[in-house]
């Protein structure tokens, strides 16, 4: 049975109303970043992954309130047994069920296994979307997770919003 699709423009500005925020103020970047082509073929690249799903480790803190710029570094090498997932802003259930739903741990590792990709980097990064304020995305989540991803040596970064 296929189930519609989900409007997720008009459930957002529901959820945010219902939780008692003002409406939603749709971000509108008027520059896009510039076209880069990849350096080298991904099967000798190292790849980062970076997810907005809220995503997090036994052991760590969950995500827990509006405009958390916090992110989690998880080990690539994580059990998904050990992932858990804390979100405001999107139904979790199959999120909970398969965490590789906005995650992709499971697949990027597979990837690896087969040579699709040289390497998984040794740490993924994730954090909570639903963030609020765009200025603290731009300013403080962004910069921090861009650092990661040099500091990791990533060559490309697969990014998964939800």
């Amino acid at each position: 049975m296929s189930r519609p699709p989900v409007d997720y423009i008009e459930r957002t500005r529901s959820q945010y109303q219902s939780l008692g925020y003002p409406p939603y103020q749709w971000v509108e970047n008027k520059l896009a970043p510039p076209f880069v082509p990849l350096s080298r073929p991904l099967h000798e690249s190292r790849v980062g992954l970076i997810a907005s799903g809220g995503i997090y480790r036994v052991g760590q803190m969950a995500f827990h309130f509006k405009d958390d710029v916090s992110y989690r570094e998880i080990d690539t090498d994580a059990p998904m047994s050990e992932l858990r997932i804390s979100h405001f802003a999107y139904d979790t259930a199959d999120a909970r069920r398969d965490p590789n739903v906005v995650f992709p741990l499971q697949t990027l590792r597979e990837l690896a296994h087969v040579s699709r990709i040289r390497e998984l980097a040794s740490k993924a990064y994730t954090f909570m979307g639903g963030i609020y304020s765009a200025r603290k995305v731009r300013s403080l989540l962004a910069p921090a997770l861009a650092d990661r991803m040099v500091r990791d040596e990533v060559d490309v970064v697969v990014l998964v919003p939800v």
